[in-house]
């Protein structure tokens, strides 16, 4: 049974989103003191955070970013501002979608098992961890790290399988369309832009572990890891 926390200041949409959880076997939890929503995520160990952008004192992106600094858990905006650009801030900021208002709840509900399918459904404490190595950089995709010498970095759940799926074909274009594939499930409601956001965060982390050149960009065809390898055509 998933715990998720609701971080949204309207009280019917919240009540509404509480009572669809637990119908369907979720432990669904309200924030109630939107000045201590950090201190709510750590108490209740949540698995995934509902999170709207216009909150009291501190906004969405803010919190976002505060959770994102203790959990890789998955974080899904729910917000009636549906700009591009409040899309790109959410994941730049770190969360994993973003869902506009007004919203059909089972969408909302089909969202939420995804995401927990893809960030716990195919693990078991009782497996030996999965690594996958490609020219010393090597990615725990169960904990969302990567390691390159001594040095390692954190990934969100999005991040790591962008990653894993690029890792897995070193040398190798990956079409952008492939990408979306494995990061989203229905991937034709997505911005274009979506993806390059993630390219471009990965690439950030690569960098501070010493890789900037990792991930390559193939104009008009995807991406392709190419560290160390020679280019397969």
């Amino acid at each position: 049974m998933h715990s998720i926390l609701i971080v949204e200041d309207d009280a019917k949409i919240a009540g509404i989103l509480q009572a669809q959880l637990n119908k369907y076997g979720f432990t669904a939890h309200r924030a109630e003191d939107f000045d201590r929503v950090l201190e709510a995520f750590l108490a209740l160990r949540a698995d995934l955070v509902l999170l709207d952008v216009n909150l009291p004192k501190y906004d969405g992106f803010y919190w976002c970013r505060q959770i994102r600094a203790h959990s890789n858990c998955p974080i899904l905006f729910i917000s009636a501002r549906d700009s591009e650009m409040d899309q790109v801030m959410a994941l730049e900021n770190g969360a994993d979608d973003y869902i506009t208002k007004p919203f059909h709840y089972e969408v909302v509900m089909a969202k939420i098992r995804s995401h927990l399918r893809r960030a716990y459904g195919s693990y078991s404490a009782r497996q030996e961890e999965r690594t996958i190595e490609a020219a010393g950089l090597t990615l725990f995709p169960e904990r969302f790290v990567i390691k390159l010498g001594g040095l390692s970095a954190e990934l969100t759940q999005k991040e790591a399988v962008l990653l894993q799926a690029l890792m897995q074909k070193p040398g190798r274009v990956v079409s952008r369309e492939r990408l979306l594939d494995q990061l989203w499930e229905d991937h034709h409601f997505i911005d274009d832009n979506t993806l390059n956001v993630y390219v471009t965060r990965i690439r950030k982390k690569l960098k501070e572990l010493g890789a900037p050149e990792a991930v390559e960009t193939v104009r008009g065809a995807g991406y392709r890891f190419n560290l160390g390898q020679e280019p397969v055509l």
